[in-house]
């Protein structure tokens, strides 16, 4: 092989790796939400195992509109960070937990944001589901910067909310595992808070693999909180960030 074989073959990695390089600083950029804060994934929790700590809650310094939902690290329970105030729900028994407000816990997995500023939506009297709200929610929000926190305040005609309760030192390597000791409550005739994060590119990572939303559910007194499963919405009101 001679000098200008050499050159050229260096020119030719030279140029690859400085594609390459380009190509992730391209892709970090496309994945970075300046608004929502990520932390950790849905995915790596249910399919890796990965319960412990991804965040602190109390590290978390600017609480002026704050909102924010996941699991308890190791599945013990949800949170919930509404409008600067952090709740905890975890089971006591088949029909009874216990809701405390603290910051003093951590997360797997955690989405979270500041919303100062709220459009209220009235909702058509045909949304009564969450596929209809899902549907809904992204229609109303196509030049929206995504994803986004949103929330329902008003009357639950019916919910069922659960609550994580992962026996301790349980290994998980799926989703089925994960849900073991999960207990699920029925909300009737309430009024409730409801808040949720939307996003149509994070599947697996704050949303189910089957859905744009995240909500957690909060009764209007506090005594119940929990990630919502399914809802019949009585008389509610949508509220978005302003843009």
């Amino acid at each position: 092989m001679n000098i200008k074989q050499i050159a050229f073959g260096l020119l030719t990695i030279g140029l690859i790796s400085c594609n390459s390089t380009q190509k992730e600083d391209n892709t970090k950029e496309t994945e970075t939400y300046p608004d929502i804060k990520i932390v950790g994934a849905m995915k790596n929790v249910m399919w890796k195992g990965e319960l412990g700590s991804s965040i602190d809650l109390d590290t978390i310094s600017d609480k002026n509109g704050l909102y924010g939902l996941g699991p308890i690290s190791y599945l013990t329970g949800e949170l919930l960070i509404n409008n600067g105030k952090s709740y905890v729900s975890k089971v006591t028994s088949d029909s009874t937990m216990t809701v405390e407000k603290t910051f003093d816990v951590s997360a797997p997995f955690f989405v979270y944001g500041n919303v100062t500023e709220w459009a209220e939506i009235e909702l058509p009297s045909d949304i009564k589901t969450i596929q209809n709200l899902e549907k809904f929610i992204d229609d109303k929000t196509l030049d929206f910067k995504r994803p986004f926190a949103f929330k329902l305040i008003g009357q639950v005609t019916s919910a069922i909310i659960h609550i994580q309760n992962l026996p301790e030192g349980t290994k998980v390597t799926s989703p089925n595992e994960a849900h073991q000791g999960q207990i699920n409550y029925d909300i009737k005739n309430e009024d409730a808070e409801i808040i949720g994060f939307f996003s149509t590119e994070h599947k697996g990572v704050f949303t189910h693999h089957d859905s744009f939303l995240h909500m957690h559910l909060i009764t209007k007194y506090e005594k119940k909180m929990g990630h919502l499963d399914e809802l019949e919405i009585g008389e509610m009101k949508l509220y978005l960030p302003k843009k």
